[in-house]
């Protein structure tokens, strides 16, 4: 990984390369494919969804009867994928001047604390290269009794700032490392909070869901008849809807197939927007690692390349659902993914989704 000159860990300039492409052929073969996508997983509901040049293609199925609202008007968990939108909201808070990503996370959350010598920031946060671990330490007894139902509730995020501000020390000197962790993303949603005086989901409510006019988006289960509902490994067994507790930042998203793809398409076509620079910050890569550097990551995004350009992608699962939200500007086109069955050994439904963006 690059060394920080910048409060990001390698913050870098590479702009996508553009280029004239066509995405999974005409529109008829992509319906095909969306259908052909649909068949292959095995889940009560799933949805795959495609914004390509603006034109919208949607194909519903799965194995459990219609649900009297159609499916792509259900709101869908999309768990870690929502770090994708606490990204964009970080980018914009900074590039409106609210912050500049090189805060102490924790001197935003207690700011009479003594800032330590290599202090865990925002930018460490959001990155994953805060050297914490994925769940704090004391995660694992409270969330034992709910394991199947509500591990994540019986969380909240009082104790996810306290874990994080008693911690004896990152693993690793922030910047240096990169682990994915919930833990950080979390934190990153709290200090932001204390450190603006804004509950985080008013944040993102006002600098991402209305300014996208994302009405269909929200942070907790609101309605039965609109929500979708998870189901456990079986494809048979109802979940709870998703409690994220402490760690709404890092997990909490729901929405419909059409806001997700409207979000996308913002990232696609950040010109002339007035979020267009927060558009084109989550698109820049920030730090590289693996052998050869050959893993790319933005603040909100993970980047392969493809023969015609790089692209851009998140997954996410809960107790009962996942989803995989992609973009690829060469082409121009956006995909949205979603199935109300939980992830299980040899589940294809990453697979198929990433696939399906990745070719030409």
């Amino acid at each position: 990984m690059t060394g920080p000159s910048t409060p990001w860990p390698g913050a870098e300039d590479d702009r996508d390369h553009l280029l004239a492409g066509g995405f999974l052929g005409t529109d008829d073969t992509l319906r095909e494919r969306l259908e052909s996508a649909v068949g292959a997983i095995d889940a009560p509901d799933a949805v795959f969804a495609v914004s390509r040049s603006g034109r919208r293609i949607l194909h519903c199925g799965g194995t459990a009867p219609p649900p009297r609202v159609p499916r792509q008007d259900l709101r869908y968990e999309i768990g870690s994928a929502s770090k994708a939108f606490a990204g964009l909201l970080l980018a914009q808070l900074i590039q409106r001047g609210l912050l500049t990503g090189g805060e102490s996370a924790a001197a935003c959350l207690d700011p009479g604390r003594r800032t330590d010598a290599d202090p865990v920031t925002l930018a460490h946060l959001v990155t994953h290269t805060a050297g914490l671990p994925a769940l704090p330490a004391d995660f694992y007894p409270r969330a034992l009794p709910a394991w199947r139902t509500n591990p994540y509730g019986r969380y909240p995020a009082e104790r996810v700032a306290d874990a994080f501000l008693r911690r004896r020390g990152p693993r690793h000197r922030p910047g240096t490392r990169w682990h994915y962790s919930n833990f950080g993303v979390a934190v990153l949603g709290h200090a932001v909070a204390a450190v603006t005086g804004t509950a985080w989901e008013e944040l993102l409510g006002a600098h991402v869901l209305r300014p996208l006019g994302l009405s269909g988006t929200a942070l907790q289960a609101e309605d039965p008849k609109t929500d979708a509902v998870g189901h456990g490994k079986d494809g048979r067994t109802p979940t709870l809807a998703f409690d994220a507790g402490g760690f709404q930042a890092a997990g909490a998203v729901r929405a419909t197939p059409h806001d997700l793809l409207t979000f996308l398409e913002a990232h696609l076509a950040p010109e002339g927007s007035p979020w267009a620079d927060a558009l084109r910050a989550v698109r820049t890569p920030v730090l590289r690692r693996g052998p050869g550097h050959r893993h790319v990551h933005t603040m909100a995004w993970f980047r392969h390349p493809t023969n015609g350009g790089p692209m851009y992608f998140h997954s996410g699962a809960t107790l009962g659902q996942q989803a995989f939200l992609g973009f690829r500007p060469d082409t121009g086109t956006a995909l949205v993914a979603l199935c109300t069955r939980r992830f299980r050994a040899r589940d294809s439904f990453i697979a198929t989704a990433y696939a399906l963006l990745a070719e030409e």
